[in-house]
């Protein structure tokens, strides 16, 4: 593709391109491709013939792409050492993030990835070690990242929007379970636990905290009746735990150690069951959900209501 993409652009210029190492090391090619695709004129010889020569044109060009690119030092991912070195790895990466620049409809496969192999000359002997690396965006990690991005917008930007938010899933989470005979408040209330020295937070979100609607919810969505042996019905709760304050110290602080067993064990479930159904295509953390954080949670029903918001009951 890159390949056919530079001898598309040069074609004019009558450049044909075979081998990216063997045929970019020497700047010729990248000095008439910069030149055609940004429309600018590098103060550098046409032709470099010796090392030092071409060593000085790489780098003219390479600070040109930088600079086009607006690009620190630490981003880049290659060097003129190691374009000169005909480095297969630095000639794609240097070329990616041109044709991303220039001319970003370019069609470049995403998830094209590479295998290193480090070798190490140590006392003891050869050390390698194996690493993948990413010559084109992974399409994987810019889903989830879009999706973390969007929260986290609405969290520092429009924190005034969340309540609506709040409002949209809640109506669509009771649309659902509804027909089970449950509902979900919109409740805002606090429970002081002077022994524990914290604030108990009892909002829309930690309703969710012991995984219960929300794999009642999957199931309903997904059209499943979960066995009522595969998950606890009936966890212990933050409201319980709490109201557990006036029993002796140290039964209150078993109670707190194993509070989130149960609860873990069902938004466990609950996440796998997503994943399995594709629904979930980023890392969570289960605890996030026991807790009754609010963007954890948020971003978990998020992933249900993109999917079946028209879904009828």
């Amino acid at each position: 593709l890159l390949i056919d993409w530079i001898n598309t652009t040069l074609k004019e210029e009558h450049i044909v391109v075979k081998s990216l190492e063997e045929d970019l090391y020497d700047g010729l090619v990248l000095h008439h491709l910069l030149e055609n695709l940004g429309s600018f004129k590098l103060d550098v010889d046409k032709i470099a013939l010796t090392e030092k020569k071409q060593r000085q044109k790489l780098s003219v060009i390479l600070e040109a792409v930088a600079k086009c690119l607006q690009l620190e030092e630490s981003q880049l991912k290659w060097s003129v050492e190691s374009i000169l070195a005909k480095d297969l790895l630095s000639t794609l990466h240097l070329l990616v993030a041109i044709a991303k620049h220039f001319q970003p409809n370019l069609a470049m496969p995403p998830n094209v990835q590479v295998e290193t192999i480090t070798v190490e000359n140590t006392s003891r002997g050869l050390k390698t070690a194996s690493a993948v690396e990413y010559i084109t965006e992974n399409k994987e990690n810019l889903e989830a990242q879009s999706k973390d991005d969007a929260f986290d917008e609405l969290f520092s930007r429009a924190p005034d929007k969340l309540d609506a938010v709040k409002k949209v899933f809640l109506q669509f989470v009771n649309q659902h379970v509804g027909k089970l005979g449950l509902n979900v408040k919109d409740i805002e209330s606090q429970v002081a636990c002077s022994k524990l020295h914290v604030n108990h937070v009892l909002s829309f979100f930690i309703q969710f905290a012991d995984g219960v609607i929300l794999l009642l919810l999957i199931g309903q969505l997904e059209g499943y009746f979960l066995n009522l042996k595969d998950f606890f019905l009936t966890p212990a709760s933050t409201t319980e735990m709490v109201e557990e304050e006036n029993k002796p110290e140290s039964k209150l602080s078993v109670s707190v150690t194993c509070k989130s067993e149960n609860q873990l064990h069902n938004v466990n479930l609950a996440l796998d069951l997503l994943t399995d159904g594709g629904l979930l295509d980023f890392s969570v953390n289960p605890e996030d959900i026991v807790n009754g954080d609010m963007k954890t949670t948020m971003r978990i029903l998020y992933c249900l209501y993109s999917k079946y918001k028209t879904k009828e009951t």
